[in-house]
C-alpha cells in the first residue's frame, strides 16, 4: 500500500497489515501484566507475604514503566517508533530471561527485579505503540484506532492468565491448605517446587517474542512524525524543558492525567485481587480454580472493548463514560460490602466497564497537545499508570489493616467516582462553551 504522511504527521489512510501488526504488540505487554495477577497469589503463599507485600510485583511491574517512559520517549524523538518498539523487545526477553536465576536464588527481591526488567521493555512498547496507533492514518480516527488496538490487549491478558493456571498453578488442594499439613522441611521443599513452575509461562513469551521481533524487525514502517517545512522551523524543535513547562502550565492535559492515573491504578488494583477475592470467600476452592474467574474477567474486558466500540461512536464520549463510572463505583460497592460469594462475580462483571478508559482517556488528552509536543506527551500518559503500582499497595494494605480482602475493594470506589467526576466537568465545560461532544467517526 502507498500511503502518504501529511505535515502533523498523520497520514492518508492506514496500512492495514503494519497496523495489525502494531496491534499484535497489544496483547504481549496484556499477558506480562495478567501474569503478575497470578504471580501476586503464587508468591503471596511461597514466600509468606502480607496483602501490602506481595502487591508490590505491581509496584515494580509499573514503577518501571514509570521510569522509563520520558527516556523511551527521547528514544523516539531522536530515532523512530519502530527503533523504539524493537527496543521494548529487546527488554522484554531479558526481564523473562531474568526468571530463571531468580528461581535459583529463590528470593522475592529478585523477583522483583525480573519483573522491573520486563516493565523496563514494556514501557518502550507501550510509550512507542500507544501513540504510533493514534498516528497511523487519518487525524479524524485517531482515537478510534487506538480503541480498535487496545481491543487485542485483553486476548493477551486471557493468554497470559491460561498460562499461568495450567503452567504455575496445580490441581488439588490451595498452597496455603496444602504448606499447612507440611513439615518446616516438606513446606520448604515445596515452595521451591512452586518457584520452578513460575519459569514455564516466560519460556512460551520468550519464543513468541522472538517471532515478534524478527518479523518487525523486516516490516517497512511509516516514520509519522511533524514534518519541519524550513530551516527556521527545525532550530525551534522544542526540548525536555520547554516542553514539560509547556505540559504543566496546560490545565487540560494535567486533569487527564490524573483520570489515567485513577484508572490505571483501579482497573491493577481489582485484577489483582481478584483471585484472592475468590479464595477468601470461598475456602474450598484453589488457585487453579479461582483462576477461572480472571480468564472471565478479561472475557468480559474483551466483550467491553467491542460494546464501548459501538457506543462510542454512536454517542458522546463524556456521556459514555460518565455513565460507565456511575455503574461501576456502584458495583464496587457492592463487591465491598455484600458478605456472599456474589461478590467475586461483580468483581468479574466489572471489567465489562473497563473496556473504553483508559484508550479514550489517552486519545482525547494527547489531542489537547500542540502536535511539536507528541512524543513527550504521549510518554508522560504513559507514566501514568505509575497508578498501578499505587493503588493496588494501598488496597493491599487496607486489607491487612482490615483483615477484609473484600472490603479493601472500597478503595477503588474512590477511583471511579473521580473518573466520573472527570467525564462530568469535561461534559459541562464544553457544554458552556458552545460544543456539542460529537460521536467518534
Amino acid at each position: 500500500m502507498k500511503w502518504i504522511q501529511y505535515d502533523n504527521g498523520y497520514l492518508n489512510q492506514t496500512p492495514i497489515f503494519q497496523f495489525i501488526l502494531l496491534s499484535c504488540l497489544f496483547p504481549l505487554w496484556g499477558a506480562a501484566a495478567s501474569l503478575n495477577d497470578v504471580l501476586i497469589t503464587q508468591f503471596k503463599s511461597v514466600f509468606d507475604l502480607s496483602d501490602f507485600a506481595s502487591a508490590l510485583v505491581q509496584s515494580a511491574f509499573y514503577g518501571g514503566y514509570f521510569l522509563i517512559s520520558i527516556p523511551a520517549s527521547m528514544v523516539i524523538k531522536k530515532t523512530t517508533y519502530k527503533a523504539a518498539i524493537l527496543c521494548g523487545l529487546i527488554f522484554y526477553i531479558v526481564g523473562c530471561s531474568l526468571f530463571f536465576p531468580a528461581s535459583h536464588m529463590a528470593t522475592y527481591t529478585m523477583f522483583l527485579a525480573a519483573v522491573f526488567a520486563i516493565a523496563i521493555g514494556l514501557g518502550f512498547l507501550e510509550t512507542a505503540s500507544n501513540t504510533y496507533s493514534t498516528m497511523l492514518g487519518p487525524e479524524k480516527y485517531s482515537t478510534l484506532r487506538l480503541n480498535i488496538s487496545q481491543t487485542f490487549y485483553p486476548i493477551g491478558a486471557a493468554a497470559g492468565i491460561l498460562l499461568g493456571k495450567y503452567l504455575i498453578f496445580e490441581e488439588g488442594d490451595s498452597m496455603a491448605a496444602q504448606l499447612a499439613a507440611k513439615t518446616a522441611a516438606e513446606a520448604h521443599a515445596y515452595r521451591l517446587d512452586m518457584l520452578m513452575n513460575t519459569l514455564e509461562p516466560y519460556r512460551v513469551l520468550i519464543i513468541v517474542l522472538l517471532c515478534v521481533l524478527a518479523l518487525f524487525a523486516f516490516t517497512k514502517y511509516p516514520a509519522c512524525k511533524p514534518a519541519a517545512k524550513t530551516e527556521q522551523a527545525k532550530e525551534h524543535v522544542p526540548g525536555i524543558g520547554e516542553t514539560l513547562r509547556y505540559l504543566v502550565g496546560n490545565l487540560k492535559f494535567k486533569k487527564g492525567i490524573l483520570a489515567e492515573f485513577l484508572y490505571v491504578g483501579m482497573q491493577v488494583a481489582v485484577w489483582s485481587f481478584t483471585i484472592r477475592l475468590a479464595l477468601t470467600m470461598d475456602a474450598s476452592i484453589n488457585e487453579r480454580m479461582a483462576a477461572n474467574f480472571m480468564v472471565i474477567s478479561y472475557a468480559c474486558f474483551f466483550a467491553g472493548k467491542f460494546i464501548a466500540n459501538f457506543l462510542l461512536a454512536r454517542f458522546s464520549t463524556n456521556k459514555v463514560l460518565l455513565a460507565y463510572s456511575v455503574i461501576g463505583a456502584l458495583m464496587v460497592l457492592y463487591i465491598a460490602f455484600v458478605p456472599s460469594f456474589t461478590a467475586v462475580y461483580m468483581a468479574v462483571a466489572l471489567s465489562v466497564l473497563m473496556g473504553p478508559c483508559w484508550a479514550t482517556i489517552y486519545g482525547e488528552t494527547l489531542k489537547t497537545v500542540e502536535k511539536k509536543y507528541t512524543e513527550t506527551a504521549g510518554a508522560i500518559l504513559v507514566m501514568s499508570i505509575i497508578g498501578g503500582a499505587i493503588v493496588p499497595a494501598v488496597q493491599g494494605y487496607v486489607s491487612d489493616l482490615t483483615g477484609s480482602m473484600q472490603f479493601s475493594f472500597l478503595v477503588n470506589f474512590f477511583c471511579f467516582a473521580y473518573v466520573g467526576y472527570y467525564f462530568c466537568k469535561k461534559n459541562q465545560e464544553e457544554s458552556h462553551a458552545g460544543l456539542t461532544p460529537a460521536p467518534k467517526q
